[in-house]
């Protein structure tokens, strides 16, 4: 690195991961403690030592033009002791050596940064393993001269440094090119240049952006190019894209590949994918026992990082390739490469679930990351997903038949205090005041126990027993945050069966810090009004910019029709059936071509079609099936051709609702016969009142708000280019509201004439 003259800053955690790991990849050793426990046992052990230890001590140093940085978790000068405090849950001997190989390795780092500080010939090291489950602390102590650990530190500084320097060259050539970087494109769609602006004002000034962009401006391109021209101006070490469906993420994936090739800018670009489709053996657990490409998989990573990095497009089938090559899991090559990519592309989880991996590595690593989120109308109901648990007593009693004896004594002690909850709650659903304790203390010793058994018994556990674990540990996480922002419910089916839920109801308590952590994080859709319901639900901070990008399509582009003589309330549906059919068979007879028709539900969808085939056989139609595959999917959007004509019927908010692309004559026409509110039942009516305490908008946050977002999505399909002319039929009398009308976008003239009218 010194030829170079590149100063390259590196985590001690970073480095020794980089440099001490070896041997076998190992999931067993699970599962480890939240990050929560983790800071309370950290806190917990800190506040057993004396007056004059010192906890979070910040160190750093020097060897050549790196520079090394890190916080050890604490050091008593009275000892001349360092710690490094590593939490677990049960037997300390179920940790795998290599695991302990790295703590050692962070701690000598620790110890010579430390030294150097305070001109210590020699220091005490004690590694400090405490088991938040029974509170014993097992210490591993050795005392080092500061030359031995200084021989380390240059050693392990040694075999990092040419990567640093190929890092470090890289970061330069690429901000360089990111600087000089023109637009791709000869010129900005109309809306998309206002967007670029107020991405790259985000960036620059470090907020996060609410942007509202109609469809069909290329968004992708309008986040992603601002993002990278602010990275090299303010630092900014990732660019994360994050979109909610597969076709957002290859759209990214796409426009970063034409932006490399355009301008010929150095990026690295990365796509994470899930680990159910990454593994290419999943009939085998996590571990060199099981696997042969978890087996050896860090002594063969190194060749396999040094490979991967120099391919700029590693999409699913390059990372693939490239992990096949080396003998090594796709999947966490993957986990790997996202430390080393200028351009991380992936689902929302990888950086807003409760453990996710882009998040922490963030954390871990400072870095200074720009987050885009695509059609972020989704965020609130996916992150509430991320936040909530649940427990099915049917799940229970599968995991205790099966269940090896030590096990399911504790699983038993479970059941039991279950079926004191089932006593207190006799409902078909009730909210309980508080995640029952004596529920919450037999989970706690059946996962133990699980742990312990795993510990000791190799094979892997039967599916029903590992299912339930797993749900138990999610339960378990979430109740330790259980708040005002969540339900604790119980719901009964049949007598026997009961499920008890922990429902978050508002995620902004979890999504704050990682909107604090990010430079900024801007969330853009078609849909995002009104902006305080998003603010207020996803905890955005108080100086959120917000963009509502003027449409580039003129009004009489789109007919706007409302049908207020049907109503589609549940205690109208039957008698709406037939006036809908015949108002489809009208439209398709004055203007044949392809439609949609959408609803909400898959049986109202069923009821009008068998009244179009009745009544007007001659219009051709197909549906959206339930549980449809991919190539089902697909199939069903063959249909629409530039020459084709037929209505396709689908469900309000399902696969053919947003996200697909049918521009000019494949789609000329949608019918929503539905506001798409959420359906009025026990669950929704207790976030209603919740959110009716919380913000005084019961009704309008649970119903209104999230049904027109559907509505306005669905419509959306129809026109998706400047050169589109179609229609919109709204089929209910309340699209004639002033509050519903306020909700649909400006630019539509309802009941005005269409450009092929006049």
């Amino acid at each position: 690195m010194s030829d170079l003259g590149l100063k390259y800053s590196v985590a001690v955690r970073a480095l020794c991961e980089f440099t001490a790991k070896a041997g076998d990849l190992d999931l067993r050793f699970t599962p480890s403690p939240t990050a929560q426990e983790g800071i309370a046992g950290h806190t917990v052990v800190q506040g057993r030592r004396g007056g004059s230890y010192r906890a979070e001590v910040s160190l750093c140093g020097d060897w050549g033009n790196l520079h090394v940085r890190g916080r050890a978790d604490g050091y008593d000068p009275d000892q001349n002791l360092i710690e490094e405090i590593k939490t677990h849950r049960g037997k300390f001997s179920a940790i795998p050596d290599n695991h302990r190989h790295l703590h050692w390795a962070q701690l000598r780092v620790y110890g010579h940064l430390l030294c150097q500080q305070q001109g210590l010939a020699q220091i005490h090291l004690a590694l400090v393993y405490y088991d938040i489950g029974s509170g014993h602390e097992t210490v591993l102590r050795e005392t080092q001269a500061a030359t031995d650990l200084a021989a380390l530190f240059a050693q392990l500084c040694e075999a990092f440094s040419r990567w640093a320097a190929m890092e470090a060259a890289h970061r330069v050539a690429r901000d360089a090119g990111l600087a000089a970087m023109p637009f791709p494109h000869a010129h900005f769609r109309p809306g998309q240049r206002e967007l670029a602006e107020n991405v790259y004002r985000a960036n620059t000034s470090g907020r996060c952006l609410l942007a509202q962009a109609p469809t069909g401006i290329g968004k992708t391109i309008g986040s992603l190019f601002p993002a990278l021209k602010a990275m090299p101006l303010h630092r900014l070490d990732k660019v994360l894209f994050l979109a909610a469906k597969t076709p957002g993420r290859r759209l990214a994936l796409d426009a970063t590949a034409s932006l490399t090739r355009a301008t010929g800018v150095a990026l690295r670009v990365l796509e994470l994918t899930a680990r159910d489709k990454a593994c290419e053996h999943p009939d085998k657990a996590c571990h060199g026992d099981a696997c042969p490409l978890a087996k050896g998989f860090y002594d063969r990573l190194p060749a396999a990082r040094t490979s991967a990095a120099q391919l700029a497009l590693l999409d699913r089938e390059a990372l693939r390739s490239v992990a096949l090559a080396h003998d090594v899991c796709p999947y966490y090559l993957g986990s790997e490469m996202a430390r080393w990519a200028d351009v991380v592309v992936g689902d929302y989880n990888y950086y807003f679930d409760g453990g996710a991996m882009l998040y922490a590595l963030a954390l871990n690593n400072g870095w200074r990351t720009s987050v885009l989120v695509d059609e972020a109308h989704n965020m609130v109901s996916r992150t509430r997903s991320m936040y909530s648990a649940e427990l099915d007593r049917a799940s229970l009693r599968a995991a205790r038949a099966h269940a090896p004896e030590i096990v399911k004594k504790a699983l038993e002690r479970v059941g039991r205090a279950w079926t004191g909850v089932d006593k207190q709650a006799p409902a078909p659903y009730q909210v309980l005041g508080e995640v029952p304790p004596k529920l919450i203390d037999a989970l706690h010793n059946a996962t133990s126990a699980i742990n312990d058994f795993l510990a000791e018994a190799p094979a892997p556990l039967d599916p029903e027993l590992q299912r339930f674990h797993f749900d138990a540990l999610g339960f378990l996480r979430l109740a330790e945050s259980f708040g005002e922002h969540s339900l604790c419910d119980l719901a009964r089916s049949g007598t026997r069966d009961s499920m008890i839920c922990i429902r978050n109801v508002v995620p902004a308590p979890f999504l704050k810090p990682r909107f604090a952590l990010a430079h900024s994080i801007t969330l853009f859709s078609a849909t995002l009004s009104p902006w305080h319901y998003f603010c207020d639900l996803l905890g955005m901070p108080a100086n959120t910019a917000w963009a509502d990008v003027a449409s580039p399509f003129r009004a009489c582009q789109l007919e706007v029709r409302v049908a207020g003589g049907i109503s589609t309330r549940y205690q109208h549906r039957a008698a709406s059936l037939a006036p809908i059919a015949d108002l489809v068979a009208r439209q398709y007879a004055s203007r044949p071509g392809n439609y949609l028709a959408f609803f909400s539900s898959f049986d109202y969808l069923e009821g009008v079609l068998t009244q179009l085939a009745l009544r007007h056989p001659g219009v051709p139609a197909w549906r959206q099936e339930r549980r449809m595959s991919e190539p089902e999917r697909a199939g069903f959007l063959d249909r629409f051709t530039l020459e084709g004509r037929g209505v396709g019927f689908a469900v309000l908010g399902g696969s053919f609702g947003e996200g697909i692309d049918l521009p000019g004559t494949r789609l000329i026409g949608a019918f929503v016969a539905t506001l798409g509110l959420p359906q009025v039942n026990p669950v929704n009516e207790q976030l209603r009142q919740r959110m009716g305490t919380m913000f005084g908008s019961g009704y309008d946050y649970t119903y209104l708000y999230p049904g027109m977002q559907k509505v306005v999505q669905a419509a959306g399909r129809v026109i998706r280019t400047e050169q589109d002319h179609g229609v919109v039929w709204l089929i209910d009398d309340r699209f004639g509201k002033p509050d519903v009308r306020a909700l649909l976008p400006a630019w539509w003239d309802i009941d005005g004439p269409s450009c092929l009218q006049a």
